[in-house]
């Protein structure tokens, strides 16, 4: 290869990334949380530790990926004695998944600052397709992405033995995210 060519073809790929860069995530303005009802009270909890990788391109929304690992012993429901509870086998299993994962497949534009993102979800070692809206917005420069995903916690396996019991924690949940990231 010539040098010329070389260069022109540096020049062509440096081009195509410039487009697209991985957004660092702000976890001072960033959360994940679960909202669920228990023995018919709302209980709304955060997840303390959680990575995102957000690769987005507002000109290509399509051409976006995302990737949030959520360590699932970081849930913090603001009891001690709770916290430890749910990271045992029946609940999280935290010892043996410690993780919970979401990795896109298809992010689609849905008009103005809206988002469809479809991908797979796993947790506690069962993987499901989903699907979700999102909103995007402008904030100082970052980007900042919020949803929520409502899953069924016995489809991922999540309460087992006496807690399958739908009557005390009820099956549906909502996890709710807000992501702020920017350059």
């Amino acid at each position: 290869m010539k040098p010329i060519q070389g260069l022109l073809l540096a020049s062509v790929f440096a081009s195509a990334l410039a487009g697209a860069a991985v957004l660092k995530t702000d976890p001072a303005k960033s959360s994940v949380s679960a909202t669920f009802t228990q023995m018919g009270v709302p209980v709304e909890a955060k997840f303390k530790q959680f990575t995102a990788q957000i690769d987005y391109d507002a000109a290509k929304p399509a051409a976006s990926k995302a990737n949030v690992e959520i360590m699932v012993g970081s849930f913090d429901l603001g009891d001690a004695e709770y916290n430890k509870e749910v990271t045992k086998k029946e609940w999280f299993n935290a010892a043996q998944f410690p993780k919970a994962s979401f990795v896109s497949s298809a992010i689609a534009p849905a008009g103005a600052g809206k988002l469809n993102v479809s991908g797979k979800l796993t947790i506690k070692g069962r993987s499901a397709n989903v699907s979700f809206p999102l909103t995007v917005k402008a904030d100082g420069g970052k980007q900042v992405f919020e949803g929520a995903l409502p899953i069924k916690r016995l489809a991922f396996n999540i309460g087992e033995g006496e807690w399958k019991d739908t009557s005390m924690v009820a099956d549906e949940v909502v996890i709710k995210f807000r992501v702020t990231a920017g350059q």
